[in-house]
């Protein structure tokens, strides 16, 4: 049986709480999507909290608007942006409906569907070395990389319920334990960049940017 088939889908109320709380423990997860050629699966290794209106590195800082309403609305649903100009960004909205929070994927541990990752790369599959950290992590450390190796796009996948059995982007659990985290400032950003609400699992290879 396919590991992935063992699996308990996460529900709205797990998003529905502190995005602190909710960042670290979306680490060990597994986000997952579906495609007509079989299922594209990472383990979630690191992870950023934003926090809302008192946020200010917060999209939702400035107030509701038409490119962030994502982040006011339900649990649980896929907030996606651009920036810059190259590359997308994953984020999930938390807190209840009316609340703006959310929390930002920056980087997973490749599981299944490595073949179609680099293609969605642009990587060949002939220069990744399944056997070296340092070839894989090209697939899906940092937050673009990993948005564009499960083909994640503003177009298709904003809005998108992440906890939706009809979703064809789902977070779930396998089971993974989490021994140790690592809790460090946020990276990337330059406004409220010295609070500490970048999560990551300790010792972790697949983790992007600085890991101490």
């Amino acid at each position: 049986m396919n590991a992935l088939s063992r699996t308990t889908p996460l529900k709205t109320q797990f998003f529905n709480r502190d995005p602190r709380r909710v960042a670290r423990a979306l680490l060990g997860k597994l986000l997952v999507r579906k495609t007509p050629h079989g299922l594209l699966a990472g383990r979630i290794v690191e992870t950023e909290a934003y926090l809302g209106s008192d946020d200010a590195a917060a999209h939702s800082a400035a107030g509701k608007t038409a490119r962030n309403f994502v982040l006011f609305g339900p649990p649980g649903i896929a907030y996606v942006y651009f920036i810059y100009g190259n590359h997308y960004c994953l984020n999930v909205s938390c807190l209840p409906d009316g609340v703006a929070g959310g929390v930002l994927f920056r980087a997973l541990e490749p599981v299944a569907g490595i073949e179609q990752m680099a293609a969605a790369r642009g990587i060949k599959v002939d220069e990744i070395d399944l056997a070296k950290v340092s070839s894989l992590k090209k697939l899906s450390s940092g937050p673009g990389r990993m948005a564009a190796a499960l083909g994640v796009t503003r177009v298709r996948d904003n809005e998108k319920s992440l906890v939706s059995a009809r979703s064809d982007l789902r977070i779930v659990d396998d089971g993974y334990r989490v021994r140790r985290v690592t809790v460090t400032p946020r990276i990337g950003i330059v406004k409220s960049a010295e609070h500490p609400l970048r999560y990551f699992i300790a010792g972790n290879p697949f983790v992007s940017g600085r890991s101490l």
